[in-house]
């Protein structure tokens, strides 16, 4: 990661005031139903975007689901 400089933090005011922030102003600008999960750096080389880990993902519970629809459990005898 690249440090700042100490350039970068002169155009900075000392104090920001934030009296007249509204907040929430653009929580609906945030696509719903996204969650940010991070990988780690070994698994970023097999997985360098998100298109390949959600293929990765999609993969796994296809077979997770056809894993389990090939063990059902038995039928139970019903009581007369």
């Amino acid at each position: 990661m690249k440090k700042a400089s100490e350039d970068e933090f002169e155009e900075m005011p000392d104090e920001i005031d934030f009296a007249d922030g509204e907040r929430g102003r653009y929580a609906g600008s945030v696509e719903p139903l996204r969650n940010l999960v991070l990988i780690e750096p070994e698994l970023f080389e097999t997985f360098p975007s998100a298109e390949a880990v959600n293929e990765a993902l999609r993969i796994l519970k296809k077979a997770s689901m056809e894993a389990t629809a090939m063990v059902k459990p038995p039928k139970q005898a019903r009581a007369s």
